[in-house]
């Protein structure tokens, strides 16, 4: 048989979306930051002159190329040229404080951070003996300085790095997990092909582009020749006024989503928005307002170890025929490996599937394309992670009979109450669909009877009233007896910096003085 030789081969890069769409939408809108606009052909001069010129400054291959940046141009502009220059892209999180920041300037290895200009500040301890900081300024004199001409790839295997991305480090120092040219690549096609993206979509900037690369939107919308609106921060108001003037599609978790819905601008949109929603499973009531809107939600699961999206909740042929209950439970699902992911299992202890009946647990468990080769300089933390040729989620499931796959909680938040285990995704499903809460955590606090019981800590919508009491009675109504919250806690909830909701903070509080945080 003949082997494949370089007529045959292109190593996969989405570094190839924007030279085609430079040429193939050339005059089409590739992005729009405040009043200025960028065509395709425009916006690929601009990331060939970047490249360049990172190269003339003397950046090796293999070196990491660091942005601090809200979602912008620029940062949109880095996620091709830094690969096509041959550098590793390193998007820091724009939420993180001074000590956090400086922290991944260091552990990366950047050879220079670009600091957006409203960001200077939380660039203060970068050392400058750790990388050399440029403004935004620095930043567009540099491309001026480049040239527009095609550069030779430096890329000799789709496999070596294209980014590392720090994780949000809620229990500990952030880890850089690094991503690959292939896994972007193919991880780009399958976003767009499930967000049904086309040449005509318009795409809001909501999720931040430094988290999972945006969750490889980046290099989707060149892929498809879709528009970019860049929005540095969540404007529901401005957003809405987007809706309403021709965005077709975004991105973000649940606790944007239920901003959006209790913005006084909201309405039913003349014409259906596509959004995507991950980081934590939709709540019925969540789904069932953002289709009064005229949404069409999407639900997503995966990790900053999978590129984001590895999982897509795909509708049932008769979805919406069936009731609104059946089909929100299964809209909340986290549902299949996208169509170039790879494989996913929910496994025991033993690395045995577990029955696909829908009830048993395991833990969910990854490999493929779209999964990172590891942590970088973390070898014992990417042995653990990657034990047995498998990623290893730390997420507790079910596998359905249809194949689909269902979180049920963290492993570390598994409450067992009496003997029996309680999901605390469920109870906070049940807490959410008061129409008075805004949004709610629970947690396992420590009680004398049942050694754990579930205790609920709730953000009251806008303008109206709860006890207690009346949630709890609530609960009950939806939840098994055992399930039901046995405390109701008022007030705002702690969150990291990508929005997910801060469970340790409360524990810590629940727990203080013991010596063990299960009983």
């Amino acid at each position: 048989m003949n082997k494949p030789t370089p007529v045959s081969r292109q190593e996969l890069t989405p570094v190839h979306f924007i030279e085609r769409a430079g040429t193939v939408h050339a005059e089409r809108v590739a992005v729009r930051d405040g009043d200025t606009c960028w065509t395709w052909q425009e916006f690929r001069a601009r990331a060939r002159r970047l490249a360049s010129a990172l190269r003339a400054n003397g950046l090796a291959p293999g070196e990491r190329v660091a942005f601090l940046a809200t979602n912008s141009e620029a940062l949109l502009l880095a996620h091709f040229a830094v690969p096509m220059a041959g550098g590793v892209l390193v998007a820091i999180n724009a939420r993180w404080s001074a000590s956090e920041i400086a922290y991944v300037a260091g552990h990366s290895g950047a050879r220079q951070v670009f600091v957006m200009s409203d960001l200077q500040a939380q660039a203060a301890e970068i050392p400058a003996a750790i990388a050399r900081r440029s403004t935004g300024a620095d930043l567009e004199a540099l491309i001026a300085s480049g040239s527009d001409a095609r550069l030779d790839t430096w890329l000799r295997d789709e496999s070596d790095p294209i980014s590392i991305n720090y994780t949000s480090g809620t229990t500990g120092r952030p880890k850089g997990v690094v991503y690959h040219h292939r896994g972007a690549y193919l991880d780009a096609l399958a976003v767009s092909l499930e967000h049904q993206l086309t040449r005509d979509s318009a795409y809001a900037w909501t999720l931040p582009m430094f988290h999972c690369n945006g969750w490889t939107f980046p290099w989707a919308l060149a892929a498809t020749g879709a528009a970019s609106l860049c929005f540095p921060r969540i404007d529901t108001g401005a957003l809405w006024r987007a809706f309403d003037e021709g965005v077709t599609h975004f991105c973000a978790a649940p606790t944007v989503l239920i901003l959006l819905c209790n913005d006084p601008g909201a309405h039913r949109l003349a014409r259906p928005v596509r959004a995507i929603t991950g980081g934590a499973p939709p709540s019925p009531t969540l789904i069932a307002r953002m289709e009064a809107l005229n949404f069409v939600l999407d639900h997503t699961y995966g990790l900053t170890e999978t590129f984001g999206p590895f999982c897509f909740n795909v509708p049932a042929r008769d979805e919406n025929a069936m009731h609104f209950d059946t089909r929100a439970r299964r809209r909340a699902r986290q549902g299949y490996p996208n169509v170039c992911a790879g494989e996913l299992r929910v496994v025991d202890e033993h690395m045995n599937d577990v029955p696909a009946d829908g009830t048993t647990m395991g833990e969910v468990v990854m490999r493929g394309n779209v999964v990172a080769t590891g942590y970088y300089r973390d070898e014992e933390e990417t042995a653990r992670a990657f034990a047995g040729g498998w990623f290893h989620t730390g997420d507790l499931g079910v596998m359905h009979p249809d194949g689909a796959v269902e979180l049920r909680d963290r492993r570390k938040d598994i409450i067992i109450s009496g003997g029996e285990n309680i999901s605390t995704i469920e109870v906070e499903q049940a807490v959410s669909s008061h129409p008075a809460v805004l949004e709610c955590a629970v947690i396992a606090i420590p009680d004398d009877t049942w050694g754990e019981v579930p205790k609920a800590f709730v953000t009251l919508r806008d303008g109206v009233s709860a006890d207690a009491a009346g949630i709890i009675e609530h609960c009950r109504e939806k939840l098994a007896r055992f399930k039901v919250p046995k405390a109701v806690e008022f007030g705002s909830l702690p969150k990291t910096s990508t929005g997910k909701v801060q469970k340790f903070v409360l524990r810590e509080k629940e727990w203080r003085g013991r010596e063990r945080r299960i009983s």
